[in-house]
């Protein structure tokens, strides 16, 4: 997947799509698949937004039970049953627990009649089914707990998954189907032809060079900054909600594989301790907010509120800020309603259609993602009168997740790579880790880590820079990897970095400085990351 927004010029697009996160980029690969001409732009990285800032989870939405959306629980149910047959690699089985102790709001019975009507809504088809297990059995489990007043605990099933990459995964998976994608590429403005929009002008971040670029349809897929894109269009009023989620990691919290669903004392929100490798996730919040979209970070506000709610229910968690590795938060693009409070904003979907012929769609959350596209796709297919009218991406698996416990077993066989090096590929690359592998057996320097003590190999920076569109090192750092939410956040291995894309890319030596900046602005302080 190269990068090369000459061609932008060179054709005339059925459909322009605006904003490169998990929503835009899959309704990229649905058109695609239907046989229409397709373009995928975004003015930052894919995922630069709040596409690789969300609690990295696929699940059916337990908590809307309470707000009675079992509309919206039952399509995530099946949504996430679907990621996990077309994106095995990045979407896993993970068990939750939910402690429930003496005096709590939500009592023993109503969490398990909870977790009846979600087996139910999910057809019985969940990776495993609820269980209920004893204090004493549960502490045994999970020795983070706090037992005074434990009442017992509920276990179900879900699934995590790394956000950035799946969100990835599908813009390859539409430039694969034919469909001409670039990042850093900003929207200056609209081309209209009698009050309809017919196009869009298009500014290269990187070279400067400004783009005129044709489509039949526009679509609006930039998430929070929504509101911004309409009122390009004309379309002054306000439609979204925005909220800001944010999440720490810490030092592994969790003794068990298991993830801890959690109460704040102070609203009596629900949040996660998850494990991640040798971490935990713990999140989210969820404050409303008018900041930009770009400027979200966990606020000190935020990180205390975190901190105290995970040291309130765990025994032996002895967090402050030092104990902090690192920190992200994004905006969430709700459709604004008249619920009290954060929380409680319905996260289904709308998709507006302006006088100008603009498509935009808000809400959704990162699990109905495929569903929503393959519904929008739909109603451009109507719109259009040509491309197949249905979808194929429930069925069809992502590059990464094709043959891929064949592939897996063929790699683990056959490859003269360390057994530990082919797990890592594999987990984050899929079926795709073939690619890695051949290019590491035939040229094994790339196999050594970009600096000392380093878990990053000059392979992985290649690869990404070559055929994953990574432009910058925070590409490959944040969103190619997750080096930078991990010990040290990558300012070990900016500077190798910086110097090997400055190759790969032929650019001077001011713009890898810029790099280099812009990173260590970001990443060196906690709360910016």
């Amino acid at each position: 997947m190269s990068r090369n927004p000459d061609t932008l010029e060179r054709q005339r697009f059925d459909v322009l799509i605006v904003g490169g996160g998990i929503n835009g980029a899959g309704l990229a690969r649905d058109l695609a698949l239907r046989g229409l001409q397709v373009a995928l732009v975004d003015k930052g990285d894919f995922a630069c937004g709040t596409s690789s800032a969300s609690t990295k989870l696929i699940h059916g939405g337990l908590r809307y039970l309470e707000n009675f959306d079992f509309g919206l629980v039952f399509e995530a149910c099946r949504e996430r049953q679907v990621l996990q047959r077309i994106a095995p690699h990045l979407v896993r089985p993970l068990r939750f627990y939910i402690p429930v102790y003496r005096g709590d709001r939500r009592p023993f019975w109503m969490i398990r009649a909870g977790m009846v009507l979600y087996d139910l809504l999910a057809l019985m088809r969940n990776t495993g089914h609820h269980s209920v297990l004893t204090p004493r059995r549960a502490l045994a489990r999970e020795p983070a707990l706090i037992a005074d007043g434990l009442r017992g605990v509920a276990a179900y099933w879900d699934c995590a998954m790394d956000d950035a990459r799946l969100c990835l995964e599908n813009v390859i998976a539409a430039a694969e189907a034919g469909a001409t994608v670039a990042n850093y590429m900003r929207l200056a403005g609209f081309s209209m032809k009698d009050g309809r929009i017919v196009g869009a002008e298009l500014i290269d971040e990187e070279s400067g060079r400004e783009f005129g670029v044709e489509a039949e349809i526009v679509v609006n897929m930039t998430g929070p900054w929504l509101d911004q894109v309409r009122a390009m269009a004309g379309d002054h009023e306000p439609m979204l909600r925005t909220t800001r989620g944010a999440h720490i990691l810490v030092p592994r919290i969790n003794r068990g594989d298991e993830a801890i669903y959690l109460s704040t004392a102070e609203d009596n929100r629900l949040f996660f301790v998850i494990p991640w490798g040798e971490l935990s996730l713990v999140g989210t919040t969820d404050t409303d907010t008018d900041q930009p979209p770009e400027e979200a970070v966990a606020t000190d506000e935020d990180i205390d509120y975190l901190l105290a709610a995970t040291r309130r229910h765990l025994h032996g968690t002895e967090l402050s800020r030092d104990s902090i590795v690192s920190t992200f938060a994004g905006l969430r693009p709700l459709v604004a309603d008249t619920r009290d409070t954060a929380s409680n904003v319905s996260r289904e979907h709308r998709v507006f259609e302006s006088a100008s012929g603009l498509f935009s769609v808000g809400g959704g959350k990162y699990t109905t993602y495929r569903a929503v596209a393959e519904e929008v796709a739909g109603r451009i297919v109507s719109r259009l009168g040509r491309g197949r009218g249905e979808s194929r991406t429930a069925n069809l698996g992502l590059p990464g997740g094709v043959d891929f416990t064949n592939i897996g077993k063929r790699l683990s066989e056959k490859s003269t790579l360390s057994a530990g090096m082919v797990e890592r590929l594999f987990g984050r690359y899929g079926a795709r880790a073939t690619e890695l592998v051949a290019l590491a057996e035939a040229e094994p320097r790339l196999t050594e880590p970009i600096v000392t003590g380093s878990e990053l190999t000059w392979l992985e920076v290649d690869y990404a820079v070559c055929c994953e569109q990574a432009r910058t090192p925070e590409d490959v750092l944040r969103r190619r990897t997750d080096v930078a939410l991990k010990p040290g956040r990558g300012l070990a291995e900016l500077e190798a970095i910086a110097e090997r894309m400055q190759q790969l890319l032929a650019v001077d030596e001011d713009t890898k400085q810029q790099w280099k900046w812009e990173y260590e602005a970001r990443y060196s302080h906690i709360g910016r990351s």
